[in-house]
């Protein structure tokens, strides 16, 4: 069979949606001779030892042979050679880097690069045990009032990993049988993962639908102890941000917590680019759970949670995630402590990065791009409405010296498939016109030459 690189565009056509369907049958035929019967488990318990005999693991398998069909490179896990902020450099290659969380140019910065090595002369590279035991360390202390300062709140807690830290805490905060814990449809899934280890009730209201979470609470109050409401202060998919006065509101209304994960928020938007909570000018004491994550904005790696001392010394003594794991590492504390004391005292670079996110947001709708609902933050969707077609877009921008991740069909609804752009205070307006131009030129060819091409769900759920 022909590896099509000789073909004419109809002929690759042709031959992708043939090889499509047959690697679609193919999918759909291994399943079900996995699948157990409708009477109960498989007669054949070898399969449950081969990894390979996996459903989860063929889908797998049979996305990278649809990569191959597609003819383009696997775009993830790709080796970045050294910092990235507006470039990086893979394989040799610079590109213009559109894949990354260093906001606003921090991981890389000289004086943030330094704190770390300072703590580490200090501290060495590892506290070597829980903070709760003999972990503890002065650096620990400090990031966590600077926290607390950018909050305007009384105290926070930092932890290993932002994604444990939603785990963790709303794991352990919220009690099976008894609370009651409402999230955004569009929520990490580190808060998914943290409500259902809880084994609270928990309930999905539709998409920044404050209506409806209001209906839903003056419906269901009642029936519960603890309510918890969270949300995010930008949406990491779509680049919109929360409505937060209105859910201050409604938890006021009902007697309910509310948490607010900043991961793509703080450090980034608002006047003087502190969050949402800048952003709104609102009283960080009228959330009761602020949480973050140091790897973007703040240059580093863990989480956090900021509000009440009474809450953050409960935490302290309970939370499995922080009790029963090392304290961050001296490395990560002091790089997160300089970043966030240069967040405080240079808000240009947030108001250069909201202004790079302007023109690159001004330039695509001028294309007529589809930029869902991105507004006012660093994230921006540029939706294609069909994974395949988003997997070979990214690849022809890669091909040009741009790198941007494509988000694919289960991560997002096949028809919502879309390249997520990562914008930074390091852009310049020349990479950002280049860009726009490219997206807009590939786009609009492959729609034309591949518009009968589509990602089989079978393949890909």
């Amino acid at each position: 069979m022909s590896d099509g690189k000789n073909l004419s565009v109809e002929e690759k056509r042709e031959l992708l949606k043939k090889l499509m369907k047959e690697k679609a049958a193919k999918a759909a035929a291994s399943q079900a001779a996995t699948s157990a019967p409708a009477s109960g488990f498989s007669e054949d318990k070898s399969i449950y030892t081969q990894f390979e005999k996996f459903p989860e693991v063929q889908t797998l398998v049979a996305q990278f042979q649809t990569l191959q069909m597609l003819q383009v490179d696997n775009p993830y896990f790709r080796v970045n050679e050294g910092i990235v902020k507006d470039k990086t450099r893979i394989g040799g290659r610079e590109l213009i880097s559109f894949s990354s969380y260093n906001y606003i140019g921090l991981s890389g910065d000289p004086r943030v690069s330094q704190a770390a090595k300072d703590a580490i002369d200090k501290y060495g590279t590892s506290v070597s045990a829980s903070r709760i035991a003999t972990g503890e360390r002065p650096i620990h202390k400090e990031l966590e009032q600077e926290i607390a300062s950018l909050l305007g709140v009384e105290d926070s807690i930092v932890l290993v990993s932002g994604h444990a830290t939603n785990v963790t805490v709303i794991g352990h905060l919220m009690r099976a049988g008894k609370d009651l814990i409402l999230y955004d449809s569009l929520s990490h899934n580190s808060i998914i993962e943290g409500c259902v280890l809880s084994g609270a009730r928990r309930i999905a209201f539709p998409h920044e639908n404050w209506e409806e979470l209001d209906r839903i609470l003056t419906e269901m109050r009642g029936d519960y102890e603890r309510v918890l409401i969270v949300i995010e202060g930008v949406y990491s998919m779509d680049g919109d941000i929360a409505n937060l006065p209105k859910f201050i509101e409604i938890k006021k209304k009902h007697h309910a917590l509310l948490m607010v994960d900043e991961a793509h928020s703080m450090g980034v938007i608002g006047p003087n680019g502190l969050g949402i909570r800048d952003y709104y000018g609102v009283n960080g004491n009228e959330v009761d759970l602020w949480m973050a994550t140091f790897s973007k904005s703040f240059a580093s790696c863990g989480g956090y949670i900021a509000g009440k001392k009474v809450l953050i010394d409960y935490l302290k003594y309970n939370t499995p995630g922080f009790v029963y794991s090392v304290g961050i590492s001296p490395a990560n504390a002091g790089a997160a402590l300089a970043a966030a004391k240069i967040m405080k005292t240079e808000p240009w670079r947030a108001l250069k990065c909201q202004e790079n996110a302007k023109l690159f947001l001004k330039l695509a709708k001028e294309k007529g791009l589809n930029t869902g609902p991105s507004k006012d933050s660093a994230v921006i969707p540029v939706i294609t409405g069909n994974s395949a077609h988003a997997l070979i877009l990214a690849d022809a921008l890669f091909k040009e010296g741009i790198n941007v991740q494509p988000i694919l069909y289960p991560a997002v609804p096949d028809n919502e498939a879309r390249l997520r752009f990562f914008i930074t205070s390091d852009h310049t307006e020349e990479e950002i016109i280049f860009t726009v131009n490219k997206v807009d030129e590939h786009l609009t060819r492959i729609r034309k030459e591949m518009a009968d091409v589509t990602f089989p769900k079978s393949m890909i759920g």
